[in-house]
């Protein structure tokens, strides 16, 4: 469905939301916008109170509306449907009026290259120009879009989404429900060099293992999870990295993480349960992230994190701790000044 297709009311909004309507149900909606940018036919969300106060000025038909910021004041009478988080609501409204999007038909388009080796579900998609090499499984539903690389030995679970330029290297095992993002490489060599005795140059570290990706992993573009030097690199079920995100060889990442863009993972670094990552956070090598800990984002964390903390700074310590430090800091030049207008004591001998 392109985008703009979908008419709907009011009226017929509210009631796919599960929503409380006040006002006209009648008012035509056909899109969802951001409060600055809607206009006639489209429906924006207000879950706070800055964007209430700059409702009136909107040219938006209609607002789905958190339950506590009502009522608004609206001088144009527009309706409104109120749900208990605005922001969770918008989350189905934007499925709602989600253009189709484009997907390969089921089958093996002509220009591919199939292994006869491999196995394809007649229900699963492999589009133009991708490749899928010997003993490589691909399960039902799973859609390839044009251009991947799938290199002997994969697995790949049922009704996975892998776009196109993304690679995956030799026998690695992608679960069910996986979307990668356009160009993701999954199970490059990991990054592992010595000096050579001889002085001549670097010794590089075979790299045998493997990774898997557990079910509903969503990786972002341009991502990289690097093959173990033995054993397994593991992202837990249910996890969502961000785009541009390095995860290094034999790191274990837990269920329910959320890795935010650029953040860095050095070799066989431990991560538990819903742990929350920050964007251009550097994580050494075998340190250890305890469940549900946040990380703020630029930080550097040298050590092993207790489950439940917060942390920030480089490098990472208890988000307060680094709070008042920053604080501190920031009234050195006053403290500085103050300090040199003191009258110096007399030099004693």
């Amino acid at each position: 469905m392109a985008a703009g297709d979908r008419m709907l009311t009011a009226h017929d909004l509210a009631h796919a939301l599960g929503a409380e309507l006040i006002g006209p149900g009648d008012i035509l909606i056909r899109r969802i916008n951001a409060l600055e940018e809607a206009g006639p036919e489209e429906v924006t969300f207000i879950h706070d109170s800055q964007h209430a106060a700059r409702w009136a000025d909107s040219r938006a038909a209609a607002a789905i509306v958190s339950r506590n910021l009502v009522p608004l004041d609206d001088p144009h009478s527009r309706p409104f449907l109120v749900v208990e988080n605005a922001e969770l609501a918008s989350i189905e409204a934007l499925r709602i009026f989600m253009p189709e999007p484009a997907r390969p038909e089921p089958g093996i388009h002509p220009t591919a290259w199939v292994h006869p080796a491999a196995q394809i579900s007649g229900t699963a998609a492999i589009g133009p120009h991708c490749s899928v090499d010997a003993r490589a499984a691909i399960g039902p539903g799973t859609i390839l879009h044009a251009g991947v690389r799938i290199y002997p030995d994969v697995t790949i679970g049922e009704n996975c989404e892998i776009h196109g330029g993304c690679v995956i290297r030799e026998r690695c095992r992608i679960g069910s429900h996986v979307i990668l993002h356009q160009n993701v490489n999954i199970g490059a060599d990991g990054f592992g060099y010595r000096p050579d005795p001889d002085g001549s140059g670097l010794i590089k570290m075979p790299h045998i293992g493997t990774v898997c990706l557990e079910d509903h992993v969503e990786i972002g573009a341009g991502s990289c999870v690097d093959r173990a030097k033995f054993s397994r690199t593991v992202i837990g079920t249910g996890t969502k990295i961000d785009n541009l995100v390095q995860i290094a060889h034999n790191c274990r990442i837990g269920r329910m993480c959320v890795i935010a863009g650029q953040a860095g993972l050095a070799g066989s670094v431990v991560v538990g349960d819903g742990v929350q990552i920050g964007g251009q956070v550097a994580i050494a090598e075998h340190v250890r992230i305890g469940d549900g800990v946040r990380i703020g984002a630029r930080s550097g964390v040298m050590r092993d994190i207790d489950p439940g903390q917060s942390v920030l700074g480089v490098p990472a310590e208890p988000a307060r701790e680094t709070l008042r430090q920053t604080a501190a800091i920031r009234k050195l030049p006053d403290l500085l000044k103050e300090f040199s207008r003191r009258p110096r004591p007399e030099n004693r001998r």
